[in-house]
């Protein structure tokens, strides 16, 4: 697989996870293939919220050795790892999905989608989140942990 048809089936799969769970903020900028009415224009500008960051972590399940992460596994890990880190909340979705390794071979598997939304001026969250990324490889012996970054508008 291609690298341009890797990063489609990421995104693929990350548009059906997050439908699965609901929005979490609305979009800030529209796509150019979706450009707005004047109107839509003028209610986009009006909307109420503030931009802020958002960041996406895409875990696998699937052990090395056989078997799959359990649920109160999942939550422990979130318990110790995530929350410490984003105590004003996150967003936990759960999706299946499939990726190639490094060894070729393609993994079909249930995943977990970690949804962080927090402001420009939160200096320690990408610290925070590669902290993450790092504690869950090494605690369940993952090869990687997939992380999106956008700009969202939120309000609370």
């Amino acid at each position: 697989m291609s690298f341009t048809s890797r990063r489609t089936a990421l995104a693929v799969f990350a548009a059906a996870a997050l439908g699965l769970g609901g929005g979490v903020a609305a979009s800030a900028v529209p796509t150019a293939s979706a450009a707005p009415s004047a109107p839509e224009a003028v209610a986009l500008q009006a909307s109420p919220g503030e931009l802020w960051k958002r960041t996406e972590l895409y875990f696998g399940t699937t052990k090395p050795g056989g078997g799959e992460l359990t649920d109160a596994e999942f939550t422990a890990f979130t318990d110790k790892a995530v929350t410490p880190r984003f105590p004003d909340g996150f967003t936990e979705l759960t999706g299946r999905g499939q990726w190639r390794g490094s060894d070729g071979v393609i993994s079909r598997e249930r995943s977990r989608v970690i949804v962080v939304v927090y402001p420009f001026t939160d200096r320690d969250a990408n610290r925070e989140i590669e902290e993450i990324r790092t504690d869950y490889k090494k605690a369940f012996a993952q090869e990687s942990v997939l992380r999106t970054d956008s700009v969202e508008k939120v309000s609370f």
